[in-house]
């Protein structure tokens, strides 16, 4: 049997090598383009806002963290702080982060993650970072509503319960949670975080800002407020931003000599910086470092809030 011939190969477009080279040209100024900083007259801003009120001894702090990392990304130098200064911290995970479907595929090692092993290895997580910034066991409340639907249970999921398209789940599968089997709904939700600031007590309360970009941090705000403010708590409500706009902050992965700028979509905010020394940097260094799920996939990100100050705002409106 005769095998064909095979066809000569058609020679290239005489552009092709020409523009493959301005091609490969064009990549390595990008690569080595310099990456945007913090210009000197962003850090002058930042050294003009005034500083945070400090912590006190005997103060009872808490943070409700939508997801697992969010504590330390935002606030982990301050709760260091406020422990040191001899105040009580308390933490409150919202969600198990079980809803990146990219990290969970990850973590599962398989390209149909049911996501519930991402969510009990990121409260096991959660729990280690907790140990590193000195919040006891009894102080850390995990709660299990879905990560990336806590805007339905704020709507048409108030009173019925929402499953999550990522673990099939609709009520809380953790074991520790604090009502194991919640519903998934606003009601049960509403129920939970009643209980958690009628039993801590906190005199102050870390929360996203509405200005945070994500759904479930400025949704969680919403219920925060309402419950706040049906138990005269309202006062005491403090505001932080992790999801604050396109790449911030800037430069990314970890640059502590830098000031953490305001987030550009909460510039109009009343800002105050807290400033970190070197120990509240190692120790926030190490939690985010508790995060091996996440820093895996977003280490640059992450490490990007290791500054020299964090932000707090004692309202989420301008003055």
């Amino acid at each position: 049997m005769t095998r064909p011939r095979r066809a000569p190969p058609r020679p290239l477009p005489r552009w092709t090598l020409p523009a493959t080279l301005l091609v490969l040209l064009g990549l390595a100024a990008w690569i080595n383009e310099p990456i945007p900083g913090v210009t000197g007259r962003e850090a002058r801003a930042v050294a003009a806002l005034p500083v945070a009120p400090a912590f006190r001894s005997g103060q009872r702090v808490l943070l409700l963290s939508p997801h697992p990392d969010d504590e330390t990304l935002c606030c982990a130098g301050m709760l260091n702080r406020a422990r040191a200064a001899g105040a009580e911290v308390f933490v409150t995970w919202i969600t198990a982060g079980d809803g990146f479907e990219f990290d969970a595929a990850l973590t599962e090692r398989t390209l149909h993650p049911q996501g519930r092993a991402l969510g009990e290895r990121r409260v096991g997580e959660a729990r280690a970072a907790a140990v590193v910034l000195g919040i006891p066991l009894d102080h850390q409340v995990v709660l299990g509503y879905p990560d990336g639907g806590l805007r339905f249970l704020n709507g048409v999921n108030f009173d019925r319960p929402y499953t999550s398209p990522r673990t099939g789940a609709s009520a809380t599968y953790l074991r520790e949670a604090q009502t194991p089997g919640a519903p998934f709904t606003g009601e049960a939700l509403e129920a939970d975080l009643t209980r958690v600031l009628r039993r801590m007590q906190p005199d102050v309360i870390l929360i996203p800002a509405h200005e945070d970009f994500h759904p479930d941090h400025h949704t969680l705000t919403l219920f925060a407020q309402r419950i706040a403010a049906r138990l005269g708590l309202q006062g005491r409500l403090r505001y932080w931003v992790v999801h604050g706009g396109l790449e911030w902050p800037l430069p990314k992965g970890a640059h502590p000599a830098l000031p953490l700028v305001p987030p550009p979509l909460a510039r109009h905010l009343p800002w105050q910086r807290v400033p970190l020394d070197a120990e509240d940097l190692a120790v926030k260094t190490r939690a985010v470092n508790a995060y091996g799920t996440q820093t895996e996939v977003l280490g640059r990100f992450m490490r990007a809030f290791e500054r020299r100050n964090e932000l707090l705002s004692p309202s989420d409106t301008a003055r």
